[in-house]
């Protein structure tokens, strides 16, 4: 599939190559000639239009503008959903629902070595479909899908605040870069990391996970991590936007931030904002309501935190969900209704395990109007454009 997509540009440059001929311009009148006249004047602005509708005709077109407009809706939704991956099925879901990519979990590297994961991700990439992201969550202490196992590594990594704690700044970051280079070898190209959330009360649920500094050292590691996962090609997900702060566990219930814009902006932004500046390609949004932004809706389904992300953060890569299996969104809305309020929020990848009927709904509201085709469109050329960065595409 790869090398479709490739022999699919090079036809696009060849066309696009052949229809840049412009018309030629008439000679210039010689001194003396009659004064233009009304059908001289309509004839030049003919012209004049001609000659701008061939210079559109001959911009250049993003090859992955092209490869957009070649696939059809069903495609195109399929590439909204980063699915929690299945026990059965794998391959063939990947064909049926033509899924943007799965997040791999503990239980997928259970009784693995190096090898056979190698092949079995293999195994989803010559699939029939797109090439795809395959992503875990490799924080580092409590949260190690891969490491956590013997096969992979000796030792499960350690929290970047532990390591902080011990080695400073350079541990934690040579941590990073192993933890890349080892998930680049196993044929996983996205980390869900780093974390960027700020929590000092040691109750708080993102206590553990968090570095442990304030702002401007948690925004020093967020940029260096962004820097180091790319030097191996790995995509990483700055998380949570816009920051857990002291709240309490959305895998489990209601969560609300009552903070206001400027607490937040001055405080638990920061690092984020530093993560995208350093290049970052993806952002998961949280869960939790916060007040400041949009005091209905949690902060996954709030067009106005997106709105917040795109406009006044100026972020224009992917935008990712927190899992929409957690109960914080399942005791309020059932899986296709959150499915879809993802996508209208403003989110490009829906992390969720009930895809099946998730992408029906999302389908079917996309058929109906309900998600304009425009949204879904824009959507999908920020996945694609990921992957085309991650180096899956051409």
């Amino acid at each position: 599939m790869r090398y479709l997509c490739l022999l699919l540009a090079v036809l696009l440059l060849a066309g696009c190559a052949g229809a840049g001929a412009l018309p030629e311009q008439e000679p210039a009148a010689a001194e003396g000639t009659a004064p233009e006249t009304e059908e001289t004047t309509q004839e030049t602005e003919e012209t004049t239009q001609e000659t701008e509708e061939a210079v559109q005709a001959a911009a250049p077109v993003h090859p992955l503008q092209f490869f957009l407009d070649k696939l059809s809706t069903e495609q195109k939704v399929g590439q909204l959903f980063l699915a929690r991956c299945p026990a059965e099925h794998a391959v063939e879901d990947i064909s049926q629902y033509l899924l943007s990519g799965y997040i791999l979990f503990g239980r997928d590297f259970e009784g693995q070595t190096p090898d056979s994961i190698r092949e079995t991700l293999e195994s989803y990439q010559t699939a029939p479909g797109l090439p795809l992201l395959i992503a875990v969550d490799e924080e580092g202490g409590t949260v190690c899908r891969v490491s956590c196992w013997s096969a992979f590594r000796d030792t499960r990594f350690a929290s970047p605040r532990s390591l902080y704690d011990s080695g400073g700044m350079e541990a934690v970051i040579a941590a990073e870069a192993e933890k890349a280079a080892l998930l680049a070898g196993l044929g996983i190209n996205v980390n869900m990391a780093p974390v960027c959330d700020i929590a000092e009360a040691p109750g708080a649920f993102m206590y553990s996970r968090s570095l442990g500094q304030g702002p401007d050292i948690t925004s020093e590691f967020v940029r260096r991590t962004v820097e180091a996962m790319a030097g191996s090609r790995v995509g990483s997900v700055l998380k949570h936007f816009p920051g857990y702060g002291e709240n309490a566990d959305t895998h489990t219930g209601f969560a609300r931030d009552t903070r206001t814009l400027e607490q937040l902006e001055g405080w638990d932004l920061i690092p984020f904002q530093a993560g995208i500046d350093a290049g970052c390609g993806a952002v998961l949004v949280e869960h939790t309501i916060v007040d400041a932004f949009d005091p209905e809706l949690p902060a996954s389904l709030s067009p106005e935190v997106h709105r917040y992300l795109r406009e006044e953060m100026g972020f224009r890569g992917v935008v990712v969900t927190d899992d929409l299996q957690m109960q914080a969104i399942t005791d309020a809305y059932g899986p296709e209704e959150a499915a879809v309020l993802a996508v209208l929020a403003g989110n490009d990848l829906l992390c969720c395990t009930e895809y099946q009927v998730q992408y029906q709904a999302v389908l079917e509201a996309v058929q109906s109007g309900r998600i304009p085709m425009e949204t879904l469109d824009a959507a999908v050329l920020r996945v694609l454009t990921w992957k085309q960065n991650l180096g899956l595409l051409f």
